[in-house]
């Protein structure tokens, strides 16, 4: 049996899906669920991008206790450095490092010779195993690199101690069948001196495709990311991998994971919740209608008999099929604290409880059901605002004539209560022309989006804000759950400021691709 190593990237590329930034406190929340995943490793981030993305992984790196931290560095000294320091405080550690190996990637983009790539790679590796024993070399752009050329530089950096080779389709233009060839040619040179990974890019829609069709080839790491986020149109998506080959043992029968599939749709949920993008209703695996039939045959055959049309059951990923909780308004803590580790939120401090459990009476008294999702999405929001430099009281609107509205906002800082009011274009508008008067500070409005999360009428509103704040050369999202829109709204966009706040004096934004 070979065990495929889950190499997650979701912190690394899959921050760098446009509008996807997350602040340190966020990446910690992924990071710990990808480990109760049972991800191999975790690319969390590039140290020497920005000091924001240093101190996360820094901050990963002292949480996490199994899994694996890796930080992303060019074949640069100073890349280097910086990488070995951000994961000094791990228990197991890894850091990559990458050179462009591709004709037109030397010839116009790095402006030098071949033989400079290799001396360059060479000194990188071997300046890499200074601070750790693992060390991964990717050759970016490996899908459209000459594969003498690649034997060659592969050579020079195993010799150094590089322990993976990972070959990337970087701008996803391979076909399976082009991966596959590359990846045998490369195992056969190699052998048993380090493992292959791929790092698919999904830009023909063939990520996960040319993955699988790698792994059957001899890779034994895979790179991907949750609900297949990443640069451009994404990576290969972990979900996919993962279930095709444990659907899939006819022809995976000598391959396995360490993954809890079970723990998957929490994952994702928890991505998209954070980064707030949501995967398309018909994503494969996490899509909300991928385990739907909404045909008369389809239906008529699932009902005598599931496996007539879903090759996979929802409890697998994660996904319960009741979701009504007996919870109500009279329950105690005790029983609120059993229903809340029963799925799956055991690391909750008992501060965290007691706010979770006010949260969930109030949500008790506004609504006549209580579902497992209202129960989920109370506590990733108030994990997702649990560091508020501004905190908001009390939101009161008054409708004017002509489509205008007045908001007066109060909100705390400092332990000290601070209102003004604003008038704006509808109640939204004013909350946060308000907020901004009250905070003096000025965003600008890129995205908002809202969406009913939950059953039924009273279903709670989550509102994802996309703002840019001042001069910034970022935006920053935020997110907010209540049953009035109005007031989800104006919790999203303090959000967004309070991570505005806490990552605008080293905001990321050199990133880099593999």
């Amino acid at each position: 049996m070979h065990n495929i190593i889950i190499f997650d990237t979701t912190l690394r590329d899959g921050e760098q899906s446009p509008g996807a930034s997350m602040n340190t406190n966020q990446k910690i929340q992924i990071a710990l669920q990808l480990e109760k995943l049972g991800v191999d490793i975790i690319e969390a981030g590039f140290a020497a991008s920005s000091e924001g993305d240093f101190d996360a992984i820094a901050q990963i790196s002292k949480e996490l206790q199994n899994t694996k931290i890796c930080s992303l560095a060019r074949a640069v000294e100073s890349d280097i450095k910086k990488a070995g320091d951000s994961i000094a405080k791990a228990k197991h550690q890894r850091i990559h490092t990458f050179i462009a190996t591709s004709p037109i990637h030397m010839k116009y983009k790095l402006k030098i010779s071949s033989d400079e790539v290799i001396k360059r790679a060479v000194a990188a590796v071997s300046y890499a195993r200074t601070f750790v024993e693992d060390v991964e070399f990717s050759l970016e752009d490996a899908g459209r690199s000459d594969i003498g050329f690649m034997k060659d530089i592969t050579d020079a950096v195993l010799d150094v101690g590089a322990g993976t080779i990972n070959l990337p389709d970087t701008v996803g233009y391979r076909l399976p069948f082009e991966i596959y060839d590359m990846v045998e040619t490369m195992a056969k040179h190699i052998g048993k001196r380090a493992i292959i990974s791929l790092h698919n890019h999904n830009d023909l829609g063939l990520a996960v495709a040319n993955t699988l069709a790698g792994i059957t080839a001899g890779a034994r790491q895979v790179e991907c990311t949750i609900n297949g986020l990443g640069e451009r149109a994404g990576n290969a998506a972990l979900e996919e991998l993962v279930m095709a080959i444990k659907v899939r043992k006819d022809h995976y029968d000598k391959f396995d994971t360490n993954i809890n599939t079970r723990h998957i749709s929490p994952t994702s949920k928890l991505v998209a919740t954070i980064t707030g993008i949501q995967p398309q209703p018909n994503k494969a695996i996490v899509g909300k209608n991928a385990f739907s039939h909404e045909s008369g045959i389809h239906q008529d055959g699932v009902l005598k008999h599931k496996q007539t049309y879903e090759i996979m059951k929802p409890k697998d990923i994660g996904v319960e099929e009741n979701h009504t909780i007996v919870l109500g308004k009279l329950s105690g803590r005790a029983a609120f604290r059993d229903k809340v580790l029963s799925m799956g939120f055991d690391n909750l401090s008992e501060t965290e409880l007691k706010r979770l459990f006010d949260r969930f009476k109030l949500l008790c008294d506004m609504k006549k059901t209580v579902h497992d999702d209202d129960i989920r999405f109370i506590i990733s929001d108030e994990r997702l605002n649990k560091d508020k430099l501004y905190e908001l009281k009390s939101v009161q609107i008054n409708n004017c004539t002509g489509g205008l509205a007045t908001a007066t906002i109060a909100i705390v800082h400092d332990e000290q209560t601070y209102s003004d009011a604003s008038i704006g274009d509808g109640a939204i508008d004013a909350v946060f022309k308000a907020i901004d008067r009250v905070t003096k500070q000025t965003g600008k409005l890129m995205d908002y989006q809202v969406q009913a999360v939950g059953e039924g009428k009273d279903a709670l509103a989550k509102v994802v804000c996309k703002v840019k704040f001042g001069d910034a050369a970022f935006n920053v999202i935020g997110h907010g759950l209540n049953i009035d829109t109005v007031l989800a709204s104006a919790r999203a966009y303090l959000g967004a400021l309070n991570s505005y706040l806490s990552m605008s004096e080293n905001s990321p934004h050199d990133k880099h691709e593999v």
